[in-house]
């Protein structure tokens, strides 16, 4: 089978079920595991995430959005010579990948059909059952149930650990800085398992643009930083975008320093396998007492700015 995967998680999942060699073409936002560099990419986009400012990219985004037009460019002529039987996309979220709609399009090059599945999750259930799916379309059910199975393992573990919490922290997850716009989809329900509640958020909604007065009136005792698309170093250094709002310095978060910033593209924007280590990652921050030693190396740092 020649699978075409145009999301980074679903990209993930096809790896962690052994279909890397099967995998012949992805997005440009896949960048994991690091294998993919080798793969046909069949996407683009008319800026630099890499230099562009966190506003320059919301503008830029919302500009597209706002005049219909596509953020993302198919590569037909790299899209043929993938020659896909599977080719994997989303609805979800009109920024992250390009939609079924326009994949759909873009196959009529092809000759013949092509099976196109597109991937909804909200929740951490959903993202669960998108891995089952893929499992079923390509041939790996087993391999995915043990997959489940295996990360449904370090949820429940997770969430036998904060079960004695005497308090549930407040929590804040803002998913971009410049302007700043709340968690969404399956972050709230991590919190919660992770023994907080975050309510600035909307569980399985997508991601809200919030005034600053919103962060201001919550005030939350406990400031999570995890821009979609940023690493840790670049979430660091957007951070400090902060700084200047009005009433930063008396936000609890800030004076009990406890705002930190985590690796966003790799452990929550992906709704994949490694969402579980941000889940894991989230527990660690909230209850250091109890939760230790299970987040990944360098994916979160303490802010103190």
């Amino acid at each position: 089978m020649r699978i075409v995967s145009l999301l980074p998680s679903s990209t993930e999942i096809l790896y962690e079920l052994g279909l890397g060699e099967e995998l012949v073409a992805v997005s440009h936002d896949c960048d994991y595991p690091p294998d993919v560099a080798n793969k046909i990419c069949l996407t683009s986009i008319d800026i630099d995430p890499a230099t562009a400012s966190s506003k320059a990219l919301n503008e830029w985004v919302s500009g597209k959005v706002h005049n219909g037009i596509s953020v993302y460019h198919i590569e037909k002529n790299a899209l043929k010579e993938a020659n896909p039987d599977l080719i994997l996309t989303q609805e979800l979220c009109e920024v992250c990948a390009p939609s079924f709609t326009e994949v759909k399009s873009a196959c009529k090059i092809l000759d013949g059909e092509r099976k196109i599945v597109s991937l909804e999750p909200t929740s951490l259930e959903q993202i669960l059952d998108s891995i089952l799916t893929i499992g079923r379309v390509t041939g790996r059910t087993e391999k995915a149930e043990q997959l489940i199975s295996a990360l449904r393992s370090r949820i429940k573990r997770v969430e036998e650990m904060v079960t004695k919490v005497r308090s549930r922290p407040e929590v804040g997850c803002l998913e971009w800085l410049d302007p700043v716009f709340s968690a969404g989809h399956w972050v709230p329900e991590m919190v919660a398992k992770a023994g907080g509640v975050d309510r600035l958020a909307r569980p399985s909604k997508p991601s809200l643009r919030i005034e600053w007065k919103q962060v201001l009136d919550y005030d939350p005792e406990i400031l999570i930083m995890m821009p979609c698309g940023f690493n840790l170093e670049r979430t660091i250094q957007e951070s400090r975008t902060l700084k200047t709002h009005a009433g930063w310095e008396n936000l609890r978060a800030v004076r009990n320093h406890q705002v930190f910033a985590v690796n966003g593209t790799a452990y929550f924007n992906r709704p994949g396998p490694r969402i579980v280590d941000g889940l894991e990652i989230i527990a660690e921050i909230l209850h250091p007492a109890i939760v230790t030693g299970i987040a990944p190396a360098n994916s979160y740092a303490r802010l103190n700015f």
